[in-house]
């Protein structure tokens, strides 16, 4: 049975305090078109950047997971993208006029209620799943964390925690039905042991925190002093340890709370892949780190057998424009022959030749009936990748890309004046000793018209 896609009715604000700024800020939901995803926009900065909520852009999982994207920075935006998530909202422009989410009750819960008080619009358009076909798993073995997803018809995910402390040792929380999240799993609250407080107060690292936004953990004998320093911090009167090893700033919602938001974290780091997908979701003591891992071990999946062309937007504002490319690229008209560049992770970059009947080479390729040369969308592809490594060295400048082999060269269909070639590339393999292999498409609208796999080497310039 298919399903459609959604966007929220209207728009709703809700306002709150930053966790780690202290900051007061104001976030807007508002609906968007069908194909749209989950957009964030930056109301505060000039011209009110915005980008796709993306684990591309993933810069900081240390304290909530961090987004940026060409200077406009995102903070603590796991918990709302549970939300939209967790009640099946596709499509959705997320407005901050500050740079980090209100961390509010540290839940989904107040985000999930206003979410469901202006209700859904569905679209025409079907919601598009990514057909898994395989197990993918991720591994940290420094962390003891496993992340796997398998195969299934339905959504489902469980979590597994153990910290190996008598408050707080191994605790498990399942979702089989994301019509029980807004129940069983949104009003589940962020976590902190006291000696990790303790540290995070006096490096002033939770300018936002006061005690009811979190559960207060207690694997140690506390003074009278420290609790009478606790109770001054947060302005209340006396701070105590319940009998569950917790402080008594709130009680329990679920005697596996902790499991539980350990759910909703995963569920709102994996937003980040950039589509749905069905299958099973069971993770083993994950957090941040290894949930932004996972989720770009499964976006790199998904690119690599996406039958589709690249989901960019042509007209947005490119990552690298032309006189960006000529910093990291030596090439000059008329061997200059990518023209912006629309994203760049670690191991995948799309980049854009807008075919001109201006062109040099068509004044003596087929003058006639001009068609670009498939040597030139070759190396307008190396160029393309020339950028991939280039943007991940410290020094660009100082290196230049030179390619060696190029294996599986296909061309299958002319390229004319008028069309705008999208060259989507990704490395087949780790860059190892300078040398980079990677593979990539070249696509005009929806059709594939080259593909190749391309071998270059990174040299240090004399």
């Amino acid at each position: 049975m298919s399903e459609k896609q959604t966007t929220i009715a209207e728009e709703v604000s809700i306002s709150g305090i930053g966790l780690h700024t202290g900051s007061e800020v104001n976030l807007r939901f508002l609906p968007a078109p069908a194909n749209t995803g989950y957009v964030f926009r930056r109301v505060d900065m000039e011209g009110k950047p915005e980008f796709e909520a993306l684990v591309d852009y993933v810069v900081d999982t240390s304290r909530g997971t961090t987004l940026e994207y060409k200077g406009a920075r995102v903070t603590t935006i796991e918990h709302v993208l549970a939300a939209l998530v967790g009640l099946n909202i596709d499509n959705v422009i997320v407005e901050m006029d500050q740079e980090e989410a209100p961390i509010l009750d540290g839940s989904s819960f107040y985000y999930v209620h206003i979410l469901q008080k202006v209700g859904l619009k569905l679209y025409e358009e079907e919601r598009n799943y990514f057909d898994l076909k395989e197990v993918i798993s991720y591994t940290d073995e420094k962390r003891n964390t496993e992340m796997t997803i398998i195969p299934d018809d339905t959504r489902r995910i469980s979590t597994m925690i153990n910290y190996n402390t008598a408050v707080l040792g191994t605790q498990n929380a399942e979702l089989n039905n994301y019509d029980d999240f807004a129940k069983e799993i949104a009003p589940c609250r962020t976590f902190v042991f006291l000696h990790e407080l303790e540290y995070l107060l006096d490096n002033n690292l939770i300018k936002g925190g006061d005690l009811s936004n979190a559960i207060v953990f207690v694997n140690k004998q506390v003074s009278d002093a420290e609790l009478e320093r606790l109770a001054t911090l947060f302005n209340k009167p006396t701070v105590e340890v319940m009998q569950k090893g917790i402080l008594n700033n709130l009680e329990l919602k679920f005697d596996n709370e902790a499991a539980r938001h350990k759910l909703l974290d995963v569920i709102g780091d994996l937003a980040l892949v950039g589509m749905p997908i069905k299958g099973r979701v069971i993770a083993s003591r994950p957090g941040h780190e290894s949930n932004v891992a996972f989720a770009k071990k499964i976006r790199s999946h998904i690119k690599r057998h996406n039958d589709g062309p690249p989901k960019i937007n042509l007209n947005a504002e490119p990552l690298y424009d032309i006189n960006d490319i000529k910093r990291l690229l030596p090439h000059r008209n008329p061997f200059l022959l990518i023209d912006k560049i629309m994203e760049v992770t670690s191991d995948s970059v799309i980049g854009v030749k807008n075919v001109s009947g201006n062109e040099d080479f068509f004044v003596g390729h087929f003058p006639e009936e001009p068609v670009m040369p498939g040597v030139l969308q070759v190396e307008a592809m190396a160029q393309t990748g020339g950028i991939l490594v280039l943007s991940q060295l410290d020094d660009p400048d100082s290196y230049s890309t030179y390619f060696l082999k190029m294996d599986n060269v296909r061309l299958r269909k002319k390229v004319v004046p008028g069309d705008t070639i999208v060259f989507d590339l990704r490395l087949l393999s780790p860059i190892r000793r300078g040398l980079c292999h990677m593979g990539g498409k070249a696509w005009v609208g929806d059709k594939v018209v080259m593909e190749a796999e391309l071998l270059a080497q990174i040299v240090k310039n004399k």
